[in-house]
């Protein structure tokens, strides 16, 4: 598997109308999307630092993932996603060396990324997201 970056750090927060305004005024960074990915039941909201994005997600129902994260963990980092080449190749490896996977297969995410998750247990506690550009 060919890992090129880190491609965003997923944060989770219970608003963004809250969130945004820390990112943008305090820390002086431009939100320059705003996007709801309804089959994952979250708001997301995006920044650049140098090459690497921050993914602030916000949960769209009670029964979300993101929703479930903060009720258990509270506000935070959510995870960390790696861009790859071979999306489904890199899950065939990963899961070949005993990683368990949340997503068998890809699936289309926030900013049109091909992204799939690796379970926490199997990353020492940290979800895992690797996510493919299909125009490239």
């Amino acid at each position: 598997m060919k890992v090129s970056q880190i491609e965003h750090l997923g944060i989770a927060v219970k608003s963004l109308d809250e969130a945004i305004p820390y990112w943008e005024n305090v820390l002086g960074l431009k939100c320059y999307s705003i996007e709801e990915v309804p089959d994952q039941k979250v708001k997301t909201a995006f920044f650049k630092v140098g090459e690497v994005k921050i993914e602030l997600l916000e949960a769209t129902a009670d029964d979300s993932p993101v929703a479930k994260f903060i009720e258990k963990k509270g506000q935070g980092v959510h995870h960390v996603a790696f861009a790859v080449e071979g999306l489904e190749d890199a899950l065939a490896e990963v899961n070949s060396k005993g990683v368990e996977l949340i997503d068998k297969a890809p699936r289309k995410g926030a900013e049109g990324l091909d992204i799939a998750f690796l379970h926490p247990k199997s990353t020492f506690g940290v979800l895992t997201e690797l996510c493919e550009d299909p125009e490239k």
